[in-house]
């Protein structure tokens, strides 16, 4: 005689179990061969970098050029770049553009022996003084012509002299820019744009017959712009250096034409 089977009801612990259920979730984080999360911040990122490359921070240049005699120089001659320097006055030439135009004429295979500018003040002081300088390129003749002053300038062989007159200003501006700092860290978020102008103009007089030889004008535009996610990343446009470089290859062009 069998022994009777046990009655399997619903629901008793001895009734067969269904199988169990796992369920997998990736994670932030986790290693996948095909998908991986993205970052919207560098997304944006990288679309604000590829934007600014291509609009980048370009600058255009111009030159025009005035001439009323002719100009050589012989061996041992040397010119000097002066900017206005009056006081009081807000319409002083910039010292540095001043600088770079000498620095850019001196240099090269056919570069021009350039006299500093305060070199030459101290040496005819106190004429250029900036108190008592003249005020624009018109009172140089009055200036040079003076026994004194016409003695000094033979001994230091110098041929011409160079005013320049002009600054660099900005002209427009746009976008906004916001950072904030947090216990967590920091960053900026943001787009700016503005631009420079760049207008100077070089009067080129001959220290021998006290005339001017002629005028060379440079302009220059340029948009500059400041991207920031997280990270501000300014690309500017040159403008003043490209304004300085255009004026002295062609004020060295003026001087000693080849």
């Amino acid at each position: 005689m069998k022994p009777k089977q046990p009655t399997m009801r619903k629901g008793h612990p001895a009734s067969r179990a269904a199988p169990p259920q796992v369920e997998f979730r990736l994670r932030r984080g986790d290693a996948s061969p095909t998908h991986q999360p993205s970052n919207p911040a560098l997304s944006a990122l990288a679309l604000l970098l590829a934007v600014c490359t291509l609009l980048g921070g370009c600058v255009t240049a111009t030159v025009q050029e005035i001439r009323e005699t002719d100009t050589a120089m012989a061996g041992g001659d040397a010119i000097v770049v002066l900017g206005r320097r009056s006081q009081p006055t807000t319409d002083e030439t910039e010292l540095d553009f001043i600088t770079c135009v000498g620095d850019s004429m001196s240099r090269g295979a056919e570069g021009i022996n350039v006299i500093d500018e305060q070199q030459f003040i101290d040496a005819v002081f106190p004429w250029f003084e900036p108190r008592i300088a003249p005020v624009n390129s018109a009172d140089l003749p009055e200036i040079i012509k003076q026994p004194p002053l016409a003695a000094r300038l033979e001994r230091m062989r110098l041929k011409y002299l160079v005013w320049i007159e002009g600054s660099t200003e900005r002209t427009d501006s746009s976008g906004s820019l916001t950072c904030a700092v947090t216990p967590g860290g920091g960053g900026c978020f943001g787009f700016l744009s503005w631009e420079n102008d760049s207008s100077y103009e070089a009067s080129v007089w001959d220290i021998d017959t006290g005339t001017n030889a002629g005028k060379i004008s440079s302009e220059a535009t340029g948009m500059s712009y400041m991207p920031a996610v997280i990270v501000p990343i300014p690309i500017i446009a040159r403008v003043r250096s490209s304004a300085c470089t255009s004026l002295a290859n062609q004020l060295k062009s003026f001087i000693s034409p080849s």
